[in-house]
């Protein structure tokens, strides 16, 4: 029933349908939510990638404009996230990325801070306030621009890169994008070959169900993908304040970098 639950909240399909496809999948979730989009029943495969976890998000971006931190540290509750003293430590550690530059998690752990380190003050804060606390993951983008937008108090927070300097309105404008839109590549040449290949493949099964005839099922998959593209590509992406153009038709001769996005 636990699996059911679950196949319905990702494809909003029926549960005789959820369980048909657990049974063919021999109850593995991905395999089961490709079958029912496979026999057009799945209204959509949903992301199960996101973040459960309590927490906060933090940004930061340097005084020169071009380099820009991203930390999320987590909690188990909402309560313990509002709490000054882990806003504090997430002020704190945020502070130790952005001047030391950590290459990864292990490397910012092992960091001084408050005369011990990343890890141990942590792991201190953590016995105090009698929750379990990580890090969960940070980065450091840098560009000739970049931008840094909060949402939702910290639940999201984006970075973006451009390769122009003086932008910082235009970068903000695609950091809010974004967070509203939450694109997973930069461009169509980003997404993987098995992806797509899956995706059409998915798609050209679902018409010839329909009765579409063969000779023109590869044209409609086309036009099929473009969509796609433009739902998982920033650049393809309606642009949220003028949804007559899309985000590359807004960047004024720059170029996007890079983004992330961290959402808890």
């Amino acid at each position: 029933m636990e699996l059911i639950k679950q196949l319905r909240a990702m494809t909003g399909a029926g549960m005789v349908d959820c369980q048909k496809a657990l049974k063919e999948a021999e109850n593995d979730l991905d395999k089961a939510v490709e079958i029912l989009r496979k026999k057009g029943i799945a209204k959509a495969a949903k992301r199960t990638d996101r973040d459960t976890n309590e927490g906060v998000v933090k940004l930061k971006v340097n005084a020169a404009g071009n380099e820009a931190y991203i930390l999320e540290l987590n909690s188990e509750t909402d309560f313990v996230a509002r709490n000054d003293q882990f806003q504090a430590f997430a002020d704190q550690v945020l502070e130790v990325i952005a001047t030391e530059k950590p290459a990864n998690l292990d490397e910012l752990l092992a960091l001084p801070l408050n005369d011990l380190s990343v890890g141990d003050t942590l792991n201190n804060l953590s016995g105090v306030i009698g929750e379990k606390m990580t890090i969960n993951r940070f980065a450091i983008l840098s560009g000739e621009t970049v931008a840094a937008y909060s949402h939702l108090g910290g639940k999201i927070g984006v970075l973006v890169a451009l390769n122009k300097p003086g932008m910082t309105a235009l970068a903000t404008d695609i950091a809010m994008q974004i967070a509203a839109a939450n694109p997973k590549y930069l461009k169509p040449e980003d997404v993987p070959a098995e992806e797509i290949e899956k995706e059409k493949s998915i798609y050209r099964e679902q018409l010839l169900k329909e009765g579409k005839p063969e000779v023109m099922v590869d044209k409609i998959v086309d036009g099929k993908m473009g969509k796609y593209y433009s739902e998982v590509c920033l650049v393809e992406q309606e642009f949220i304040k003028d949804d007559k153009k899309k985000v590359k038709e807004i960047l004024a001769g720059a170029e996007i970098l890079g983004f992330v996005r961290y959402s808890l």
